[in-house]
């Protein structure tokens, strides 16, 4: 792993990030400068053994993790279930 020295905050939140489905590995290297193989290094070294390698089954070929690999065009995920925000209608429930 490269030479990073992220304070305790930082690799919290990189931990954070690596579990968030919809987090790519891509956003975390423009945040934090670190590439995908120095995540899975970071996530090995600071958490359980038995968490990583659940960690690990759920991300391993995911495509939401990897831009190149999203179905939609680039740029933020929106859900295909989003309703288009209109200001002038409210919903009301």
């Amino acid at each position: 792993m490269a030479e990073h020295h992220l304070s305790d905050i930082e690799k919290d939140r990189v931990i954070e990030m690596a579990w968030e489905d919809r987090t790519t590995f891509e956003a975390i290297q423009m945040q934090f400068g670190l590439k995908e193989q120095e995540v899975i290094d970071l996530m090995r070294t600071e958490m359980k053994p038995s968490s990583f390698r659940m960690w690990r089954e759920r991300v391993q070929g995911r495509k939401t993790k990897h831009e190149k690999l999203r179905d939609f065009e680039k740029g933020r995920f929106k859900c295909t279930r989003q309703r288009q925000i209109n200001n002038t209608k409210i919903s009301k429930r």
